[in-house]
């Protein structure tokens, strides 16, 4: 649920609803779905870390966390997260600010081309990278043929800094929309009259920004910028496509991808485990509960100041140069999939259908495109049906362990995919469940490595619709003779099917996209999904290889962006709960 509703808590409407048997029943299968695949897995990739012979142990802990190669890889790895949360945060500020505070003409199709960023992994968007930001790429072709750049006789500048700049900038072009939803949402909580008591004491803009609106907006911020942390800290995609590896969570990648389940790697995911639960817990509990409350309504209306003709033009020129930032790796894969021949170019010589038409020819990749679209199917309606359910009961009853549930819930939010893949491996490991592991038939384990990962987005839409429909109305039905499951179905399904839909859609499409857990769990080419074929094509020097993965992340393009058009038409601002922690 989303923290604006928290000092609220629980709904006025909530009051007298108690729990049915069938309401714990119903909360006891979900707790034990969550303990058996998600708290499971991970106290398992905890244990194996500091077990030796069978017996605990500090040792490999101990040696990791000694290890120069370790340490090094760790400060890297956050020192990429703390970069690419700052980046973020800079591209997403001013536009949320500017949209926030004035009126302008075509603000809401501004507004929702910044989302556009998230149609693409930023895995596959490094696939174009190269070719536009390299030594010789079509960046510095562009620079040399308006004569600021001269490649015969000067060394051209490496735009992708040896891979960290080029990482962070993927990523932060990537997320920074996760950071804009939260902050347009946190200061639509700010209370104007705060903002107009320090006008009246003689603060200018900048001081009253600094000195009031900035620190009630913090939780919102906070929130937004610890998923970005959290995704950036544990990617393993996009180093590896752009050649920046030293990294800890590219090295158990590579130690998982070869089934090797020693001590030494659990004690590598230990220590990213902690760090993301650490952080998700600081934003939850500490930096998210300041000025929360105090902000949650606001006394007087928010005046918006309407931009004249000039004030419109420069407001459409940040959003554009924003949106035309991001847009550079989706461009360049859309180039590089239609591309005939690129060599020495700003844009393609020669263009081709060829490696779209391709794609649906080759077995092996319409294998991938059908397992994913199973994958996502299934998982998806498992998140409906659970998310749903959690939701009605943490918002409509007041069964006993409510709070755990909830917690359960979102707690995907700060397990990363590539932690929870290592849980899976080491669940798989041995035993009678070992022909679901990677090595085997992994459809069972990815369908519910999908649904553990994205089910906070079912259960913060479904509460975000259940929040805005009073009780009453199903009590009305019921006096009028409807069972009380009667009243539910034709009452406030009806009133939160737009939800349910914006939520199972966004589900279906990051699994389908789903990165982390693909390339981990599926290590047999039959049942690779589509990010793991997009892998194996990216990093696999054939001719044409760059371009039959490009080809894939168009098919992607298309239909993560039109989920997301749809449930961004259907809950509107509301979507940005969905994106926080």
């Amino acid at each position: 649920m989303s923290r604006s509703t928290k000092s609220n808590w629980p709904p006025r409407w909530t009051a007298g609803l108690t729990a049915r048997p069938a309401a714990l029943s119903i909360e006891a299968v979900i707790l034990a779905f969550l303990i058996a695949f998600l708290v499971v897995p991970v106290l398992l990739a905890i244990a194996r870390g500091f077990l030796e012979g069978g017996r605990f142990s500090l040792y490999w802990f101990a040696t990791t966390m000694t290890d120069r190669v370790v340490v090094r890889q760790m400060t890297n790895s956050v020192a990429l997260a703390t970069l690419t949360t700052a980046a973020s945060l800079v591209i997403a500020l001013p536009p949320a600010l500017l949209r926030a505070r004035c009126s302008f003409r075509g603000q809401g199709v501004l507004g929702m081309l910044l989302l556009v960023p998230m149609i693409l992994p930023p895995f596959v968007g490094a696939i174009s990278m190269r070719r536009l930001f390299s030594q010789f790429g079509a960046v510095n072709l562009l620079l040399e043929h308006v004569g600021i750049v001269d490649l015969a006789a000067h060394r051209p500048p490496d735009w992708l800094g040896g891979g960290l700049a080029g990482v962070v900038a993927m990523q932060a072009l990537h997320l920074f929309p996760i950071l804009y939803l939260n902050a347009s949402a946190a200061l639509a909580n700010v209370d104007p009259a705060y903002a107009q008591a320090a006008r009246n004491l003689g603060a200018g803009p900048w001081q009253t920004f600094r000195r009031v609106t900035l620190p009630l907006m913090r939780p919102g911020l906070f929130a937004g910028g610890t998923i970005v942390f959290i995704w950036s800290l544990t990617d393993v995609g996009t180093p590896l496509i752009l050649g920046y590896q030293d990294l800890v969570p590219v090295t158990i990648f590579k130690e998982l991808a070869k089934s090797d389940t020693s001590p030494g790697i659990y004690s590598l995911v230990f220590v990213m485990l902690s760090a993301s639960v650490t952080l998700y817990v600081l934003g939850k509990f500490l930096f998210g509960r300041s000025a929360a409350a105090d902000s949650a309504k606001a006394s007087i209306a928010s005046e918006l100041r309407k931009l004249g003709p000039a004030g419109t033009l420069l407001a459409w020129l940040l959003f554009g140069a924003i949106i035309g930032l991001a847009l550079l790796p989706h461009a360049g894969v859309v180039l590089t999939a239609f591309s005939a021949r690129w060599v020495n170019t700003v844009v393609p010589s020669e263009w081709t259908m060829q490696h779209l038409w391709f794609v649906f020819e080759r077995s092996q990749t319409v294998h991938s495109i059908l397992n994913s679209l199973r994958y996502a199917g299934v998982s998806t309606a498992v998140d409906v049906a659970v998310g749903a359910a959690a939701a009605w009961l943490i918002v409509r009853t007041r069964v006993a362990g409510a709070g755990l549930l909830d917690g359960l819930t979102m707690l995907p939010l700060a397990v990363p995919g590539l932690i929870l893949a290592a849980g899976y491996v080491a669940m798989t490991a041995t035993g009678a469940l070992k022909g679901i592991g990677p090595r085997g038939n992994p459809f069972l384990i990815l369908v519910i490595a999908y649904s553990v990962r994205r089910l906070p987005f079912v259960v913060r839409g479904v509460s975000a619709g259940l929040q805005q429909i009073p009780v009453s109305l199903e009590e009305a039905a019921r006096n009028l003779g409807a069972s009380k499951a009667r009243s539910m179905l034709g009452v406030t399904a009806p009133l939160i099917a737009a939800n349910i839909v914006a939520a199972g859609a966004l589900t279906f499409a990051f699994a389908v996209l789903e990165v982390s857990d693909s390339l981990i769990l599926a290590q047999r080419p039959s049942y690779y999904p589509i990010t793991k074929e997009i892998y194996t094509q990216a990093t696999s020097g054939n001719p044409d290889a760059a371009n039959i993965a490009a080809a894939l992340g168009v098919l992607g393009m298309v239909l993560l962006g039109g989920t997301l058009a749809a449930a961004s038409a259907l809950l509107g601002r509301r979507l940005g709960a969905i994106f926080r922690a």
